[in-house]
């Protein structure tokens, strides 16, 4: 890689730590070929992607950045998984890791908010922004039918004491 790639690839890497919501840094010492073009599928699937670079230029990268805290992390092989989406990119992440055991979390970023692998695993756990917006429309709908028994109700009541009370007049 000549210079000029290099400072390209810095200048990518910066924008994607600048526009994404979520960064996870793991370590994939031991996995095939096949086994990262699986985990970059899926990932893709997710709505997030995978990224394999230098550790000094990921660090020159994430620079002035809010995702800066990972910096530490770099270290040895790591590969950087990110999306805009705050749940993709560490469910996608931590399911592969509970199948191929040589994918090691070592932690992440959410905003400017530093994660250790627990943290990855929590936000992993949450449900997806597209399982939030179906209960959110649930919710929404069902006071609707909510209101609808509460008014129907009363009169269902009022139905059943008159009702009682002819009963009552017809037994005496």
């Amino acid at each position: 890689m000549d210079r000029t790639e290099k400072k390209e690839l810095v200048a990518t890497m910066s924008e994607v730590f600048k526009t994404t919501n979520v960064v996870v840094v793991a370590h994939y010492s031991g996995l095939t070929v096949g086994q990262m073009q699986t985990l970059r599928r899926q990932m893709q699937q997710a709505g997030g992607s995978v990224k394999v670079a230098k550790n000094r230029l990921a660090k020159i990268a994430l620079e002035g950045t809010e995702v800066a805290s990972i910096a530490p992390l770099m270290k040895g092989p790591t590969l950087i998984a990110y999306s805009s989406d705050p749940v993709a990119a560490p469910k996608v992440a931590v399911d592969f890791a509970k199948v191929h055991e040589k994918l090691v979390i070592l932690g992440g970023a959410m905003g400017k908010t530093a994660l250790n692998p627990d943290g990855v695993k929590a936000l992993a756990a949450l449900p997806s922004l597209d399982e939030l917006r179906a209960k959110l429309v649930g919710l929404i709908q069902a006071p609707a039918t909510k209101v609808a028994q509460v008014l129907t109700a009363p009169a269902a009541k009022l139905a059943r004491v008159v009702q009682a009370y002819a009963d009552k007049s017809e037994a005496a």
